[in-house]
């Protein structure tokens, strides 16, 4: 498992090339994994969750990229909504990471491997309105 630090795009055409950072396509696979109906919320680190204290929103939580030689691999870690079909949440996230990334970047991506580390309650509506 030789990591990169970065996925390079460079195809013969004379302009020169043109390099992703992985953090990038961490950002893109956030986005795109929030875009699914029936996902709470990633779990990200501690770190993330000190950023978000202080107002600044991180696209990238919960999201992991690895560069490998066998080509790029994603983990989520994801919180589900209480009540949806977990397998059919999962894949929705699976097809849509797939295909944003596909059309952004135009990478093919080996695996992208759901981890759900939790299932959201739906709030009481007399608990909302006491807080």
């Amino acid at each position: 498992m030789a990591e990169q630090s970065l996925v390079n795009m460079s195809e013969n055409t004379g302009l020169g090339k043109v390099e992703i950072a992985p953090e990038v396509i961490e950002v893109i696979a956030g986005i795109a994994a929030s875009e699914v109906k029936g996902l709470a919320n990633m779990r990200g680190n501690f770190a993330t969750g000190v950023v978000e204290k202080f107002g600044k929103k991180s696209h990238s939580k919960g999201v992991k990229v690895e560069l490998t030689d066998n080509g790029i691999l994603i983990d989520l870690y994801v919180v589900l909504e209480y009540g949806v079909s977990i397998p059919g949440v999962a894949q929705k996230i699976q097809a849509n990471i797939r295909q944003t990334l596909m059309n952004m970047t135009s990478l093919e991506i080996s695996e992208v491997n759901i981890h759900v580390v939790g299932v959201q309650m739906e709030k009481d509506p007399t608990e909302e309105a006491s807080e």
